[in-house]
């Protein structure tokens, strides 16, 4: 089922179509998954199809954790009739803060049936402070 928006206009904006037009994904970010497992702070990222090795990458730096990944198309197409993918090519990308605590120097990162796992340790004696900021309704 196909969502239509119509504009002022009356013309109908089929965001499908409207991507198809414009040979753009507007998903490029990576998508991700966050929980709390015991002491660790747990990014999962769904990564399917890439090769860890050549086409990951996972920085952090002042408090913001970068994960960015490539996926190349390499199915050659030549004598079918058409073609038509809803796969994502190219590159993708997401920066994530991390949680107060978070021992950058000692984050892991692992790959395994397409899911990229970034593990952050976070200190036991770090808790957040709340502070109460007033609003001036003046």
């Amino acid at each position: 089922m196909a969502i239509t928006r119509h504009d002022r206009f009356g013309l109908d904006w089929r965001p499908d179509l409207l991507r198809r037009m414009l040979d753009v994904d507007f998903g490029d970010a990576i998508k991700v998954e966050e929980l709390h497992d015991g002491n660790d702070y747990v990014i999962k990222a769904e990564l399917p199809g890439i090769d860890p090795e050549k086409d990951v990458e996972v920085t952090v730096s002042e408090g913001i954790l970068h994960m960015g990944a490539r996926r190349s198309e390499h199915a050659e197409h030549k004598g079918k009739r058409g073609y038509r993918t809803e796969f994502r090519y190219g590159e993708m990308t997401r920066d994530l803060a991390l949680p107060a605590g978070a021992k950058e120097e000692e984050i892991t990162a692992s790959y395994k049936d397409g899911i990229l796992e970034v593990r952050i340790p976070l200190s036991e004696e770090v808790k957040p402070e709340v502070k109460r900021v007033l609003v001036d309704h003046g």
